[in-house]
């Protein structure tokens, strides 16, 4: 059972009865849109009957030219949109293992350190993404945080991977 702690601020951390290994701290961090997918694509069928619908009120032959090609145009923008959507991070640690999965576009990357070996910090002072580092990989994470809560967020990973 995952139930948020005071001691973190973005991470949900389980019960240490429920798992013989120790708490697993789990930070999941996605992506804010207004919309899902699901609500894109009705929104874009309305739009759809809208422009049908003033195509059909002007009716005359550079209407229907320009209506389809201004719907063409506005589908590929959602469809980009949409993919984007779902795109998230999410940073596990468990045990010795720090486990790092980042879905972009429907495309999982995962990357997991040893904990012992592991290094966090901010590639720069000045609210860029945070750099986990260990065996001769980096990954890069916090995409989808506002630039001043990175620092905070490195800090509570730090803090996790030393009393966890």
């Amino acid at each position: 059972m995952l139930q948020s702690s005071t001691a973190f601020q973005f991470a949900t951390l389980s019960a240490y009865d429920a798992n013989p290994q120790g708490a697993v701290v789990l930070w999941r961090l996605k992506r804010h849109g207004s919309l899902s997918p699901a609500q894109l694509g009705w929104f874009y069928l309305s739009l759809c009957l809208a422009c049908v619908g003033i195509a059909a009120f002007l009716w005359s032959p550079n209407a229907s030219v320009v209506m389809t090609f201004a719907l063409l145009v506005v589908g590929a923008v959602f469809v980009v949109y949409s993919r984007h959507a779902g795109d998230a991070e999410k940073i596990v640690l468990q045990g010795g293992q720090l486990v790092i999965e980042l879905e972009t576009a429907g495309r999982t990357q995962r990357a997991a350190f040893n904990r012992e070996w592991v290094r966090v910090e901010p590639k720069d002072g000045d609210g860029s993404l945070i750099e986990v580092s260990g065996q001769g990989r980096s990954v890069r994470v916090g995409r989808h945080m506002r630039p001043e809560l990175r620092p905070l967020l490195a800090r509570e990973i730090r803090f996790a991977l030393r009393t966890c």
